[in-house]
């Protein structure tokens, strides 16, 4: 009775997969099933087509050498070369293994800014305005040239004629980024913005002298604005190299440099980056 009843559940079971008097698979009739396949077929397609009309209509928003939107800060952001790890830069005089990566890193940093390179890719530019590039109505403006930044501006923190950075001295080199923002004007009236450095409060007396390069430490007005990198592709971010001519040894010392601009006045307490970039240095030299 038990392998009767298995036989005849096994049956309906094929019966159900495939009707060989009604022509049905899985319940459903060749027609029925058409339909369905078709169906789907229209309603996916549909959906396919909003999603590229979407697409499509999005993208015409789009600029192809500014973004649509950008959030305009109202002050950029300051960065440091060699980083380090965690904004510290901690050597041994002595130890030229200690030193030495920080040395790789500069060099590194610096080739595209060579004398030879910038001549071949870059103007000279006139000092102390602003290099407007407008577009002149639907005609783009584009490559836009970018005006010299040259190695040699660096002085003593070039690497040309101390190809150690003063890091073997004791008396190292840190160079500072202003963080690109399209369309950018930080500086005004013919006054460039520069930065300044110092030791936070209780290390103050530790710091001892600083030498800032190019003179004052200035982002002179002719880098600025930035049009971005597809516009710009040549565009060399300016510096400012700080050099720490006596520190005070087998000391950390909290150092914080800061942007100062007659059009950048808001610090934001959030952003330690805002205008601003905090990190230690200390220079060992033990006997």
């Amino acid at each position: 009775m038990a392998k009767e009843d298995e036989k005849k559940e096994a049956g309906e079971w094929r019966e159900f997969f495939w009707n060989p008097r009604t022509h049905e698979l899985l319940g459903r009739t060749a027609s029925s099933w058409g339909l369905i396949l078709l169906f789907y077929l229209v309603f996916y397609t549909f959906l396919a087509g909003m999603f590229c009309l979407t697409m499509y209509v999005m993208l015409l928003t789009l600029d192809d050498y500014k973004p649509t939107w950008q959030d305009r800060l109202a002050t950029p952001g300051l960065m440091i070369r060699p980083k380090g790890d965690n904004m510290e830069i901690l050597y041994d005089v002595k130890k030229t293994e200690s030193w030495d990566n920080y040395v790789k890193a500069l060099n590194s940093f610096l080739s595209p800014y060579n004398d030879s390179q910038q001549v071949l890719n870059n103007d000279a530019c006139a000092p102390d305005k602003h290099y407007v590039q407008d577009d002149s109505g639907p005609v783009r403006n584009v490559p836009k040239r970018s005006c010299q930044f040259n190695r040699t501006v660096l002085g003593d923190c070039a690497g040309i004629n101390d190809e150690y950075f003063g890091y073997r001295d004791g008396k190292p080199c840190i160079l500072i980024k202003l963080n690109r923002v399209i369309g950018m004007l930080p500086g005004k009236d013919g006054q460039s913005p520069y930065v300044t450095c110092g030791a936070k409060k209780e290390d103050s007396e530790f710091l001892g002298d600083v030498a800032y390069f190019p003179p004052n430490g200035t982002f002179n007005l002719m880098y600025y604005p930035y049009y971005g990198k597809r516009a710009q592709v040549n565009y060399s971010q300016p510096l400012v190299a700080v050099k720490f001519l006596n520190l005070t040894l087998n000391t950390d010392i909290n150092i914080e440099c800061k942007i100062i601009s007659n059009t950048i006045r808001e610090f934001s307490d959030r952003d330690k980056f805002a205008g601003r970039v905090s990190f230690k240095l200390r220079v060992n030299s033990l006997d």
